[in-house]
């Protein structure tokens, strides 16, 4: 059966078939202020692409059709379009839930449908093949090519163990990873260097090609010392309604008030925290509330403990969603890390990124630091608010570059947007990526159970299942990586047949068969 895509509008027999449709639904109501609704959603559509054309110029010209297509996709889901939806549902046709990668062309189509008289008089470049073309040329010149053509990829972050055993190497590069990770967070360019040497003679032994990507650590917001009664301490066992006193030292003074002092690094965070926004730490598990800044310092009230040993540690990290940071993405030790990257790197995560000029920024120090015209491809972390809020502005600013991606980093992200709100967003941040044709990576606690114990919860398989709608899924360190590896190839590779990306493209049902043959042969 051909695909609507591949009709053609001008045969009579699709004339007769429109004519038909529109006999059941001439007196529906609902008809023409659904095609008005369409027509004028594209007259929109082309006119903010215009308002765009010259931010569109600034772009790497292997991206313009990709930003377009960005434009009509925000278009779209600024409108209100539930009710053309469930009426398009209504009679059969496309309710417009799976075109992020062809929008313009798939309301044309639609529209074409349900008004034969329709004339398009624009021209649409972005239309179904070319955006299948675009998706996947974007996705194996920047993950690189995959045996499972359609299977993401499977990134795996490497320990420092992996530098020395290239035995383990060629069992992960065997079992399907496909691009390793280096977290520049940890080691030192001497073990990177080593893990780089033991994957590449471990990819001439097996044959499998596999990527590097190297992670710049980023700012660090962390507890770096606390006071409490007796002296400095690693931590501190803490209950709701205890204040506490954030500092950017910890000079003796009086403990009495606080049951505890904090330093806090970088030191510059506590002049741009303000009263009534929230604070988190160890991933979450701690939530606090500013209540006033006291000089170089703030005081803060702990207004929830979600964890069983309630201690506050040494080291562990701090979120600050509500608070307008103004910090560079990149440190003093990111800048020394980036000549070694440029030279090793085929891609690098940009963590703590939040603007464009971040983006710009990173650029920048790649093109200082490449030679001969060759450097890694930036990776986005979206792992804060306000690089949600910024989605579309950091997409424009990647497309300067040929090609770039997009991480879904789940941790920091989750404790930024608050945990009941991260599966609702992964989704946002996934349509508004393939609506621009940018890779995604899905990350953080993928079959993290699994990895640590070797046993797998119920919950974090379905998790997995997900990773489906992204070009890559990322696993962390583990004792049981092999087998994770395996086990994600296995549930991705059974995804492959019932969706691509969020589109499900309804491959035969084993289970309906088997029903209806032995159905068939019992009623014989």
């Amino acid at each position: 059966m051909r695909s609507i895509h591949s009709i053609n509008f001008s045969s009579s027999s699709v004339g007769r078939g429109v004519d038909v449709i529109r006999t059941t639904m001439i007196h529906d109501i609902n008809h023409e202020l659904v095609v008005s609704q369409l027509e004028e959603l594209m007259n929109e559509m082309t006119s903010v692409e215009k308002g765009f054309a010259q931010t569109i110029q600034t772009l790497d010209i292997s991206n313009h059709i990709s930003a377009a297509n960005l434009v009509h996709y925000l278009v779209m889901r600024r409108a209100e379009i539930r009710q053309a939806q469930e009426y398009l549902h209504k009679i059969g046709l496309s309710s417009l839930t799976s075109c992020e990668s062809h929008v313009l062309y798939q309301i044309a189509n639609v529209v074409r449908w349900l008004n034969p008289d329709f004339v398009n008089r624009n021209p649409i470049e972005c239309t179904f093949e070319t955006a299948g073309k675009l998706r996947q040329y974007n996705r194996e010149s920047l993950l690189g090519a995959d045996n499972s053509i359609s299977r993401p990829h499977i990134m795996v972050t490497l320990s420092t163990d992996l530098a020395y055993d290239r035995m383990q190497m060629e069992a992960l590069l065997l079992a399907g990873m496909t691009i390793a990770r280096i977290n520049c967070a940890h080691d030192d360019p001497t073990v990177w260097a080593g893990m780089i040497e033991t994957l590449k003679k471990s990819m001439a032994k097996t044959g499998n090609a596999c990527k590097i990507y190297m992670d710049l650590a980023g700012p660090k917001i962390r507890i770096k010392d606390i006071l409490a009664k007796g002296g400095k301490r690693s931590e501190v066992k803490i209950k709701e309604g205890d204040e506490l006193l954030i500092t950017s030292s910890v000079a003796p003074r009086s403990t009495n008030r606080f049951k505890a002092i904090l330093k806090v690094e970088p030191a510059e965070i506590l002049t741009m925290i303000k009263p009534g926004e929230h604070m988190y730490f160890d991933d979450g598990k701690f939530e606090a509330k500013v209540l006033q800044p006291e000089g170089k310092a703030a005081i803060i009230r702990i207004v929830r403990i979600s964890t069983k040993k309630p201690n506050l540690k040494v080291d562990k990290g701090i979120n600050l969603p509500d608070s307008d940071l103004k910090i560079s993405p990149l440190t003093k030790e990111d800048l020394k890390n980036i000549p070694f990257i440029c030279r090793y790197a085929d891609m690098v995560g940009y963590s703590f990124v939040s603007t464009p000029a971040d983006v710009e920024v990173l650029q920048n120090e790649l093109k200082k630091n490449s030679k001969n015209g060759k450097r890694p491809s930036v990776i986005l972390k979206i792992e804060r608010l306000a690089a949600v809020q910024n989605l579309p502005g950091l997409l424009f600013a990647g497309m300067k570059e040929k090609f770039f991606g997009v991480m879904i980093a789940r941790g920091d992200l989750a404790v930024e947007i608050g945990f009941e709100r991260l599966s609702e967003i992964q989704e946002e941040i996934l349509w508004i990526c393939e609506a621009a044709h940018v890779p995604v990576i899905w990350a953080t606690q993928v079959l993290e159970t699994l990895n640590k114990t070797g046993f797998a919860t119920r919950s974090e398989i379905t998790d997995a299942a997900k990773g489906i709608m992204a070009e890559c899924v990322m696993l962390n360190k583990g004792n049981y990586l092999v087998k994770t590896i395996h086990t994600l190839d296995n549930i991705l590779k059974r995804q492959m047949g019932h969706l691509d990306k969020k589109r499900y493209i309804m491959r035969p049902l084993g289970v309906a068969k088997n029903f209806l043959d032995e159905t068939r042969l019992y009623n014989r």
